[in-house]
């Protein structure tokens, strides 16, 4: 029987106008011709290294133990910031640079190890007078030798203390007041708010299906939006064009419009700097 490979899993900000993720799958394929490899997505926003953390928390709890993620949102490239790669408690692997990128997976997946990658010993051959494409030269190449097991963890590099370059962030918060919490992130292609404020507060809140909500959103301390919607199932169960209050598929609380865009009806933005609140109507 052919042995079980892990798979391995790639994100960037690189986009796929040029050749970039191409030469990276090619140095992975190179590495192990039997390696599946994945497009997590490569449309973050370039630098947006909130936005690549969040990507990772959203989709590497459906993934099973032993997949290898490699993100490369790498402003810092080729500067004194540490390559690393996060093993979770979970099992899963994250390899890429220690900026900030690895907060939530750290956070929602906890931390097993922490190595720092020996980038005199693991890295493509030839590579070493390049600065400026560690995502080709160290982390697909690191990756695909983590998933087709060729390098063992403990041979990554020198282990560090178990923590990651933490991106602070508010949590949510019920207080009397109600709900408070951050925008970490759009559901992008529809424009649906997405909040941090797990399913388990709105609960705890007691509001109840079809209850009315007072909804607020801020840019730092500047009101952006305030206006009242149902909290329901999901978008038919109200109007066309009428706002509502969800639980999307990460059981986050969130906002939306019926077949209607609201990031872009009220010009709302994602970001640690984006704060929302929900209270009962008076």
């Amino acid at each position: 029987a052919l042995a079980q490979r892990n798979a391995l899993v790639l994100q960037s900000d690189f986009g796929l106008k040029d050749g970039a993720v191409a030469a990276m799958k090619g140095i992975a394929f190179g590495v192990d011709k039997t390696l599946a490899i994945f497009d997590l997505t490569h449309d973050i926003p370039p630098f947006d290294i909130w936005e690549a953390a969040y990507r990772l928390s959203q989709t590497s709890l459906y993934w099973p133990p032993g997949t290898v993620f490699v993100s490369v949102v790498d402003p810092g490239v080729g500067t004194a910031r540490k390559s690393v790669v996060l093993k979770t408690q979970s099992g899963h692997f994250f390899v890429g640079p220690n900026n900030g990128t690895l907060t939530l997976v750290a956070e929602q997946l906890g931390i097993a190890a922490v190595r720092e990658i020996d980038e005199a010993r693991n890295r493509i051959a030839g590579s070493e007078l390049s600065y400026t494409f560690h995502g080709r030269d160290v982390y697909a190449f690191v990756g695909a030798r983590l998933a087709s097991e060729q390098l063992a963890f403990n041979d990554v590099g020198s282990e560090l203390p178990a923590q990651v370059k933490n991106i602070p962030h508010q949590k949510a918060s019920l207080t009397d007041d109600g709900l408070a919490g951050t925008i970490p992130v759009l559901d992008i292609q529809y424009g649906n708010i997405w909040t941090n404020i797990h399913y388990d507060l709105l609960q705890q809140m007691g509001i109840a299906k079809n209850e009315l909500v007072c909804v607020k959103i801020f840019h730092d301390n500047d009101q952006k939006y305030a206006g009242q919607m149902p909290y329901v199932n999901t978008f038919g169960d109200v109007p066309e064009g009428e706002p509502l209050v969800y639980i999307n598929s990460l059981l986050n609380v969130s906002v939306a419009l019926n077949l209607a865009n609201f990031a872009q009806r009220y010009g709302i933005e994602s970001g640690a700097d984006w704060k929302i609140t929900f209270s009962r109507c008076p």
